[in-house]
């Protein structure tokens, strides 16, 4: 078991919580991690990307000229890839790029993540993300003063609407609901800030 300080979002301290080491201890593996990222960022791709063959060219299906006698290349269809205004050889189709993962290797690339960042010291626990006001200037200040510039934000099963407004403006800066916590947002922010109700919810989760 590692204890982290958990402060408040003015800086005060808050006291201390216990992570559990399943979650926040393990030695993090680059691969498992890269094959999360892989799944999701595939799973996200769109896959509308499409080009015409030559079967489905609207031209006239004469043929071209003559068999014989012109010195030419024996052409026939007006269709084919080398012609402009042919079909593309071997063009993208439209297709789903999404590919299968087993759930314990995804469970287990977001333990990973996690570990990761308290491995890195890049984990800051605060004990409740609200505030009075929704306002964007006051959280500037407040995340100036916890050093955070680049940070995803993880809530509790509800988000602090006026939290969530406040922080939405804010460049490099993600909130999400415990429930919508991701490997691939986790690695692409510099800090990950759990509040206190999350990670009670993934302690629950991983139990």
């Amino acid at each position: 078991m590692m204890d982290l300080k958990v402060t408040t979002l003015a800086g005060k301290d808050a006291g201390k919580l216990t992570l559990s080491d399943e979650i926040f201890g393990l030695d993090p593996r680059e691969d498992i991690l890269q094959r999360v990222v892989r799944w999701q960022l595939a799973k996200k791709q769109q896959g509308t990307h499409k080009a015409k063959g030559r079967a489905e060219i609207s031209r006239t299906g004469a043929k071209m000229y003559k068999q014989k006698g012109t010195g030419r290349a024996r052409h026939s269809s007006a269709r084919a890839p080398q012609f402009r205004g042919g079909g593309k050889a071997h063009g993208p189709v439209a297709r789903d790029h999404s590919h299968d993962l087993p759930k314990k290797v995804r469970a287990l690339g977001l333990k990973h993540a996690l570990s990761a960042k308290a491995k890195s010291s890049s984990l800051i626990v605060i004990d409740d993300l609200s505030v009075k006001d929704a306002k964007t200037k006051a959280l500037i200040s407040s995340f100036a003063a916890l050093g955070l510039s680049n940070a995803l934000m993880i809530g509790g099963a509800e988000l602090d609407q006026n939290f969530k407004r406040a922080a939405s403006n804010i460049p490099n800066i993600d909130v999400l609901p415990v429930q919508g916590i991701n490997v691939h947002d986790i690695l692409r922010r510099g800090t990950l800030v759990l509040s206190k109700a999350a990670v009670e919810a993934l302690q629950e989760r991983f139990k």
